[in-house]
C-alpha cells in the first residue's frame, strides 16, 4: 500500500480527526516545555501545517516527510534522512511509525540523528482500546483502513522495548483521547494509557560515558637471599 499523506490529512479535518489533532496540539505545549536546544525535527507530516510545533522552544524547527505538502520543509525517505548523525536536539514522530512499512528502521534513524541526551517524542494509538478495535473491524470487514492509510497500531509496551534496545530511557508516557473513537471537544487532559485511545511517549537518548581505567602498577617481586653467600669450598 502506497502512503497518501493528502488522504490521511483529510481525515484530520473530519470531526473525529480534528479532535485528535486538537488534543495533540494541547499536549504538545506541555511536552515541549522542557525541550531545549537549536533544532527540533518532526519526522512525518501530521496536519496541513506545523500545528504540533507551534509551542517549540527551539529556535529552528523542520518537518521532513516522504511527500511534499503544507508545512513540509524537507522531502526525504524517513528511514534514510539526509541529516548528519548526532546533530538534532529533539525528534517528534507523530503517528509516523504506524504508517510506514518498517517502523523500527525509522526509529533507528531517529536515534542516529539525535545528539546525546536528545529528546525523542512519539505519538501512537492504543491498539487495546476502542480505536484499535475499530481498526481491526475495518480490516476484518475489508473496509478502508482506520484511520485512513494506517498500516498498524503499536502498543506502548512494544515501543518501550524498541527504544530501550536503541539506548533510550523513557521519561514519561501519557495517555490521551477517550477510550472510544468518538468526536468531541478537546480537553488536553491525560489519563492512564490503558484507559486512553492514544499515548505520548517521551524518552532521552542516553550515551554511556567511558570510564578511564588506570593501568595497574607492576609489582616487582623480590627474592630474599641469605646474608651469607653459599660457598663451594670444603673445609679441611
Amino acid at each position: 500500500m502506497d502512503f497518501d499523506s493528502a488522504r490521511a490529512n483529510e481525515w484530520l479535518y473530519s470531526p473525529l480527526g480534528a479532535r485528535v489533532l486538537r488534543e495533540e496540539a494541547l499536549l504538545a505545549r506541555s511536552a515541549l516545555d522542557d525541550v531545549f536546544g537549536f533544532e527540533l525535527l518532526q519526522v512525518g507530516a501530521w496536519g496541513a501545517s506545523q500545528e504540533l510545533l507551534s509551542a517549540a522552544r527551539t529556535p529552528h524547527t523542520t518537518v521532513v516527510a516522504a511527500q511534499s505538502g503544507a508545512g513540509v520543509t524537507l522531502c526525504a525517505s524517513l528511514d534514510l534522512l539526509p541529516i548528519a548523525s548526532d546533530t538534532i536536539d529533539a525528534v517528534l514522530l507523530p503517528h509516523t511509525l504506524e504508517w510506514v512499512a518498517d517502523p523500527y528502521a525509522v526509529l533507528r534513524e531517529a536515534e542516529r540523528v539525535l545528539c546525546a541526551e536528545g529528546c525523542l517524542m512519539i505519538c501512537g494509538f492504543n491498539p487495546v482500546s476502542g480505536w484499535g478495535a475499530r481498526q481491526l473491524c475495518a480490516r476484518y470487514l475489508r473496509r478502508p483502513a482506520f484511520p485512513p492509510q494506517m498500516r498498524r497500531m503499536l502498543s506502548e509496551w512494544r515501543l518501550r522495548d524498541w527504544v530501550a534496545l536503541l539506548g533510550f530511557e523513557v521519561d514519561s508516557v501519557k495517555g490521551y483521547l477517550g477510550y472510544l473513537p468518538v468526536s468531541g471537544t478537546a480537553s488536553g487532559k491525560t489519563h492512564p494509557v490503558f484507559l486512553s485511545g492514544a499515548y505520548w511517549l517521551k524518552a532521552r537518548k542516553r550515551v554511556p560515558t567511558l570510564t578511564q581505567v588506570r593501568p595497574r602498577r607492576r609489582v616487582i617481586s623480590r627474592v630474599l637471599v641469605s646474608a651469607t653467600e653459599p660457598t663451594s669450598k670444603v673445609s679441611r
